[in-house]
């Protein structure tokens, strides 16, 4: 119970990182006083050139241009005070080695310069990666129709920001309707689906009747989108996917599982039950290999009880060992103050599990009814 939280990759990576970086940040002005040092304490057959020179270029890609600059003048007043006091100055060793110095130090702003550049380009990517994250998957709200609504998406690949996983949630006129969903793939196919998937959720949830008939407008919209896709995923794209619908009147939700890892209630008395479609059906999308109608399943969903929907990024996490996690067998008799808290500690545990490496995208997102 007492292990410290396993950071994320990304989160390691950027300690680490840091950590360099506060090292290495004093190793240009220790090179310019070790290569005095030895430039005044040393025979004049033995020089201190190559230590000046490795200060402003350590320095560039990691201050600023003025930090650049400054360290580039400091080497090089450091050698010419040396070569003065030792009386040197006009030697031509000396000289070679004050226009070396002069030289890697103009050479090291450019260098700097370059390295801005870059940094904004990736800066400029980064922005346009979180904006498109936040219009495909956006983060619903804390609150909606009168639930406690929590999500969370964690990227396998570190710096990643959005997959194949996919959730949203929204308030209709015939309830609270839902979906979680895995789209089969990885890179922008995957994404380009989880658009087409959300879009079409987004109108059908507003205008259908059952989440059957949203079902089956999905079912429609994957398959226009298949026609457009080349090569083996024309023929093999499919998203699992599990749809649902809380009604206003509370107490009831009703559920079409397309082939997706069964959601799971939580009581408010840590009991739990894994809701087992009873009529399993086909991913969306594989439509043309049987037509089976979707029939809705209803549970009770009682005040204080909370709805965990996950993708297999969840339950297909494993150890060193190879072992599963299992999220009915370690949530099982367990209470949480909220969505938020649990699907916190989901992210804590399977972190913990698998050393902080994930295999695969993780989409999560629980509906409590308080």
């Amino acid at each position: 119970m007492g292990d410290e939280p396993v950071p994320s990759p990304a989160e390691a990576d950027r300690r680490r990182i840091s950590c360099a970086r506060s090292l290495v940040r004093v190793l240009p002005a220790l090179l310019i006083l070790v290569g005095a040092f030895y430039d005044y304490f040393t025979p004049m057959a033995f020089t201190a050139g190559p230590l000046f020179t490795a200060a402003p270029l350590v320095a560039a890609p990691l201050f600023s241009l003025r930090g650049t600059v400054l360290t580039g003048i400091a080497a090089l007043v450091a050698v010419l005070t040396i070569h003065i006091r030792l009386g040197i100055v006009f030697k031509v060793d000396a000289l070679t080695e004050v226009a070396t110095v002069a030289t890697v130090g103009v050479l090291a702003v450019l260098i700097n310069i370059l390295v801005r550049r870059t940094d904004e380009r990736l800066a400029s990517a980064h922005q346009i990666a979180e904006a498109a994250q936040r219009a495909v998957l956006p983060e619903p709200d804390q609150r909606i129709g009168g639930l406690d609504v929590a999500a969370r998406y964690e990227a396998a690949q570190a710096g990643a920001f959005i997959g194949g996983d996919l959730y949203a949630v929204q308030d209709s006129p015939h309830g609270v309707r839902l979906v979680v969903g895995d789209v089969r793939g990885k890179g922008m196919d995957a994404v380009a689906a989880v658009a087409v998937v959300i879009g079409a959720f987004r109108e059908a949830a507003e205008q259908e009747a059952t989440p059957e008939a949203v079902a089956q407008r999905l079912e429609r919209a994957l398959a226009r989108e298949g026609t457009r896709r080349e090569g083996l995923d024309a023929f093999e794209g499919f998203t699992t996917a599990v749809l649902a619908e809380i009604t206003h009147e509370g107490g009831l939700v009703r559920i079409v599982n397309r082939g997706h890892p069964p959601p799971l209630l939580l009581h408010a008395d840590g009991t739990l039950v894994t809701l087992v479609a009873a009529n399993p059906a086909l991913p969306l999308g594989m439509g043309e290999l049987g037509s089976w109608p979707d029939r809705a399943e209803e549970t009770e969903f009682p005040r204080g009880a909370t709805l965990l929907f996950h993708t297999d990024g969840l339950s297909e996490a494993r150890d060193a060992q190879g072992r599963f996690y299992d999220p009915a067998a370690r949530l099982a008799g367990r209470t949480f103050p909220g969505p938020d808290a649990l699907l916190a500690t989901l992210v804590e545990e399977v972190r913990r599990h698998t050393g902080g490496a994930l295999t695969d995208d993780m989409a999560l997102l629980a509906v409590r009814r308080p």
